[in-house]
């Protein structure tokens, strides 16, 4: 059964329209990606599955392990850490803790994602794990969980190893997962400045002082990365995460990020179209406990489309023919197509939104009479 549901009714027309969506912007970094938070669609990209050197991006990853273990209850924000003599001597960006001295969870965080503290970092791992090596495994663990197919961790700071690499979509739907899970504890990215043992040292993400959208998430460097930037923002309840890699200087990869964010801002839009269990049609369902049946969505459905495009869009909802009871609630029965002049940019599960039993022997015999005379 196919069936057309008026799209209009279910999402606001942004007033802003554009006769043309010029082609995404052409950047001299290596590598970068540009994709909607909540849709997953991506805007803009270059070289997107490129293996590169993370350099300090690679601390996405250490503070999403992390996050995950405070998220659960193995971790509190005020345990303290004893600082090894490994977490101290690490060479790089520094918090300039002290070995032996003992840090808290939170003060090390901060470490970590404010002064991309390549010691705070360490000091985590090992708390975590036990040690540098194992800590390791859990990113890539966590790297193979979400669908990061070209990445390979191995050490939480990015520190160059020919064996440590990633790529732009991977760090964008690893941020992209990081915002998702731990909302509170992302807000740490958005810091400008931290004071530790008398030293204060600023966030090197320069778009936090030069666009107030910003709010995270990384910047990252060594001779062999080059100069990069994993940045996120939203601007009218819209969060796009911009990634850029390989850049020649800090200039170059906070305006490359400027850029790709303003481009997707500038013309695109981001619609909820459906939300998760609202009830988009009745179905009849036959020799069950009840005539009608609620089909709609398991999740939410966001599209990402061009801001002058929204009128072309339209919905045809496929449900399978004479639906039977038993049907338990979240069966898949159809199929939800979103086409966008005339071009199929979605297909969802249409799924039931309760659960039908078999009806009574009286109902069942009616039904198939019904069913042979149609």
């Amino acid at each position: 059964m196919k069936k057309l549901f008026p799209l209009f009714l279910l999402f606001l027309v942004s007033q802003t329209s554009f006769a043309i969506v010029p082609s995404a912007p052409t950047l001299d970094a290596k590598s970068y990606y540009l994709m909607d938070f909540l849709s997953g669609k991506v805007l803009a990209s270059k070289d997107a599955n490129l293996k590169l050197a993370p350099a300090s991006l690679t601390k996405i990853m250490s503070s999403l392990v992390v996050f995950r273990e405070i998220n659960q209850g193995n971790l509190l924000l005020t345990d303290k850490v004893r600082v090894s003599e490994k977490a101290w001597r690490t060479p790089g960006s520094r918090m300039f803790i002290e070995v032996n001295k003992f840090v808290t969870i939170d003060e090390l965080l901060h470490g970590m994602l404010v002064q991309s503290g390549n010691d705070a970092t360490v000091a985590l791992a090992e708390h975590v794990a036990g040690d540098e090596d194992t800590f390791a495994q859990l990113m890539n663990q966590a790297a193979k969980e979400l669908g990061m197919v070209n990445s390979h961790f191995t050490n939480s700071t990015g520190l160059p190893d020919k064996d440590h690499y990633t790529t732009a979509h991977d760090l964008a739907i690893l941020s992209q997962a990081l915002i998702k899970e731990s909302p509170e504890l992302y807000k740490l990215n958005a810091i400008k400045e931290y004071t530790f043992n008398g030293i204060k040292q600023q966030n090197r993400n320069k778009l936090l002082w030069r666009d107030s959208t910003v709010d995270g998430i990384k910047t990252g460097h060594t001779e062999a990365a080059g100069y990069c930037l994993v940045s996120s923002a939203v601007r009218d309840k819209m969060r796009l995460i911009s990634v850029v890699m390989g850049t020649d200087s800090v200039k170059a990869r906070t305006n490359d990020n400027q850029t790709l964010l303003n481009f997707g801002y500038r013309f695109y839009k981001t619609h909820l179209l459906y939300k998760a269990q609202q009830k988009l049609t009745d179905e009849r369902i036959w020799q069950g406990s009840q005539e009608r049946l609620p089909v709609g969505l398991a999740d939410n459905l966001y599209l990402t489309i061009p801001r002058n495009e929204y009128k072309e869009l339209d919905a045809n909802l496929r449900i399978q023919p004479q639906l039977m009871a038993p049907i338990s609630k979240g069966q898949v029965i159809g199929t939800a197509q979103i086409t966008l002049k005339g071009k199929t940019i979605s297909k969802q599960p249409l799924i039931a939104l309760q659960s039908v039993s078999k009806g009574s022997m009286m109902q069942v015999l009616k039904d198939k009479l019904l069913l042979m005379l149609e």
